[in-house]
């Protein structure tokens, strides 16, 4: 006789980043509690939600639609009204006023943009890299990026906790605010004819970098001022983005110390 297969049950995530409820949520997003998402619950059309809403929009904090069963298991025991918004685990920075600060200092500005990097413990790397670096801040989008969590901080080595990351809404606005304030714009992928070794990375600079399956959307492609690759010689066609970012980004560096 066969033995009854073992039950699967999800275990519960854990509740210490949430926040949950109606009044709990607008509460934390009226006082700019650094926040990851909100997450509403499929169908729920309730007027506390339309609110909700309208306040992460002028905040530029990513509002997701998912099932009844994600809000349950995030918020298993509590009244949660059908919306949850998760903490980030760091403030985010208007690149705007990053870009100010960075030229009142009178440095010259040496950014990184992730384009599709979803992977926690590829964001955390990249960011321990471009910290080390020298890089003054990332910029991400409001969605499809990795959220900077606790495991993201962690395998940063705590880079996440001293360098500045910008969220922007739509990445292909934030090449259009760089490039106004006479910030080059590079995008580093395999498509590219020219070289790191062969373009000059020494000025006020933006480093795009791309997920390895889906590289760096046509959009920017298009927006970006110069296209540069790695130079490879074995079998495999992609670096891992976390080592590609630090080879482009040590290339930027040995040329602004040459």
């Amino acid at each position: 006789m066969k033995k009854p297969a073992p039950k699967i049950t999800r275990k519960p995530v854990k509740r210490d980043n949430i926040v949950y409820g109606f009044h709990p949520v607008a509460e934390a997003l009226t006082h700019s509690r650094p926040l990851e998402k909100i997450l509403v619950r499929q169908g729920n059309t309730h007027e506390r939600i339309k609110e909700i809403r309208e306040l992460a929009r002028t905040r530029q904090i990513p509002v997701q639609t998912v099932p009844e069963e994600k809000i349950t298991q995030l918020c298993p025991d509590g009244v949660h009204q059908g919306v949850i918004a998760i903490m980030a685990a760091v403030a985010y920075r208007s690149l705007e006023q990053t870009i100010l600060e960075i030229q009142g200092r009178g440095e010259v500005p040496l950014l990184l943009m992730l384009d599709g990097i979803t992977d926690v413990r590829n964001f955390g790397a990249i960011a321990r890299t471009a910290e080390c670096m020298g890089v003054q801040a990332m910029i991400v989008p409001g969605q499809g990026a990795a959220p900077i969590s606790a495991d993201a901080v962690k395998t940063s080595a705590g880079a996440l906790m001293h360098l500045p990351v910008c969220r922007e809404e739509h990445l292909t606005d934030a090449i259009l605010m760089l490039q106004a304030y006479d910030i080059a714009v590079v995008a580093c992928t395999e498509k590219a004819r020219d070289i790191i070794y062969d373009t000059d990375l020494s000025g006020p600079l933006c480093i795009i970098v791309g997920a390895e399956d889906k590289g760096i959307s046509p959009s920017l492609l298009k927006r970006a001022g110069r296209l540069v690759a790695i130079p490879m010689v074995g079998n495999i066609e992609s670096l891992n983005v976390s080592v590609a970012a630090g080879m482009i980004l040590s290339e930027a560096v040995r040329q602004r110390r040459a």
